[in-house]
């Protein structure tokens, strides 16, 4: 049984504030002395970045669908505890507190599976709802009333009041919370000064601002513990229940066809993953699960350098905004040659949407690496949301016929040869990666050709048992084959 002091930040809906109170009372938190570690609910890449400048350490995520609700708590503890254990732990809700996906657990609609209650649930941890109080008044009891009461196994333990405009507007808050009978943990004044920067697909990643991005993060860290009552979010986080949950499921090591545990024959296989500011995206676990695979885990960043790291034997290009970048990757032609020469040799390469983007023919008319026969563009649709998908062809992720939660989250799209579930789409042995159902249609996404799997499809490898082993193993069976 562990008890480490937590407390989630939700929110009646998207908009209210979570990511700034969240992030700056990260920042407060550690500044007042204390070891914070921080959680975000669901898929998002772009929070944590935030997350892990405040409180210093690694931004992890809690997603029940995506890794199983089994999972979670596990996950949490791990974080918590890695590389310390933290005197305090900090989860951003996502959404609405309810807001989950009913569907995936084939629950009856309006229930909340993977939602911030979910997970909330499942950490038996606290509740400090941010509400904007911008357009509200005394109406905000019954708001509050309605969020205390909706869910008996939900514990709203008070309310921070985002956006107030007077000293008066603030006492109708104070006025309308005890009516609620819920505690006023903080009262956040409107200043536009703390707005985090926005673009196409949400805030700008805190890794493409720079020191622009630290700034940003000290100002909401002063912010809230000016405005917000510190001890008391720690009194409340104190009284989380016991967590009770095995510790992070880690691989086996991954073994040579002749038993040898790869690594101990030939050193281990080094796997590159790509990063930089294109590349923002990934889950803080999959590293640790590659080393923990055995294998030797190394970074480069497609925007600058200019040779991958000496003996390469797999690449993970995870997602991002290359977008945003795309003059300069494309102007990175030696780099570009070698990722395809690596490819084209048969190492193993898991590419999620950046990536796929990366390995494309051309992006907005750059010219990217060529792996792929197709070529992307930025469009006006946001495609977002969770999938079940089942692999059609094996890759270095997981064998043929694996089913596996994900999620997208892209407004480019990519054209090329036509491909169908299960037939190869081009001349040069390009199959489909995977397929899913949305309402009636049969979707067919995503790549797999030799040792290469590229998809919009972002997956977080807990949730792929194995996944982590099988990628070691492939590059451990690529460098043996080039060091001879």
């Amino acid at each position: 049984m562990v008890t480490i002091p937590r407390v989630v930040i939700a929110a009646p809906g998207s908009g209210h504030g979570k990511t700034s109170v969240a992030t700056g009372l990260l920042g407060a938190l550690r500044d007042a002395g204390l070891a914070v570690s921080p959680h975000k609910v669901g898929p998002d890449y772009i929070d944590p970045g935030y997350h892990t400048l405040a409180a210093g350490r690694p931004g992890r995520n809690l997603d029940a669908w995506l890794v199983g609700e089994d999972q979670v708590a596990g996950m949490f503890l791990h974080g918590a505890t890695t590389p310390a254990t933290a005197d305090i732990a900090v989860i951003e809700g996502v959404m609405g507190l309810f807001d989950g996906k009913a569907e995936a657990a084939g629950l009856p609609p309006g229930g909340d599976f993977a939602s911030t209650a979910h997970v909330a649930r499942l950490l038996a941890a606290p509740v400090v709802l941010v509400v904007d109080a911008s357009g509200m008044a005394a109406s905000a009891a019954a708001l509050l009333h309605g969020f205390a009461t909706f869910d008996p196994q939900v514990r709203l333990g008070g309310v921070i009041f985002n956006q107030a405009g007077s000293d008066r507007h603030e006492q109708l808050l104070r006025d309308a919370a005890g009516a609620a009978g819920v505690p006023v943990l903080g009262v956040i004044r409107r200043d536009s000064r703390l707005a985090l920067p926005s673009r196409h697909l949400g805030l700008v990643p805190a890794r493409e601002l720079g020191a622009g991005a630290g700034a940003a993060v000290g100002a909401l860290a002063g912010a809230i513990a000016a405005q917000v009552d510190l001890a008391a979010v720690v009194r409340l986080a104190r009284t989380a229940g016991q967590l009770q949950a095995p510790a992070l499921s880690q691989p086996g090591r991954a073994r040579l066809p002749d038993g040898t545990p790869a690594g101990r024959r030939h050193g281990p296989p080094r796997v590159a993953v790509a990063a930089g500011p294109a590349f923002t995206f990934g889950y803080a676990e999959h590293p640790e699960l590659l080393a923990a695979a055995g294998a030797e885990v190394v970074t480069f960043d497609p925007l600058r350098d200019e040779r991958l790291p000496a003996g390469t034997a797999g690449l993970v290009i995870g997602g991002g905004f290359p977008e945003e970048h795309a003059a300069s990757l494309a102007a990175n032609t030696r780099l570009k040659d070698e990722v395809a020469a690596l490819a084209r040799a048969g190492a193993p390469v898991i590419a999620e949407c950046a990536g796929l983007l990366y390995l494309a023919r051309s992006l907005d008319g750059h010219p990217m690496c060529g792996v792929l026969p197709v070529d992307a563009a930025m469009t006006g649709t946001l495609r977002l949301g969770y999938r079940d998908a089942v692999a059609v062809a094996g890759s270095p992720l997981a064998p043929a016929g694996t089913r596996v939660h994900g999620h997208e989250f892209h407004r480019t799209a990519v054209a090329g040869p036509p491909s169908t579930a299960g037939e190869r789409a081009d001349a040069d042995g390009a199959a489909t990666a995977w397929r899913w159902r949305a309402g009636d249609t049969v979707v067919a996404e995503g790549f797999a050709r030799g040792g290469v799997l590229a998809s919009y499809l972002h997956t977080h490898w807990q949730g792929v048992p194995g996944a982590a082993v099988r990628m070691t193993e492939a590059a451990g069976r690529f460098a043996r084959v080039h060091r001879q």
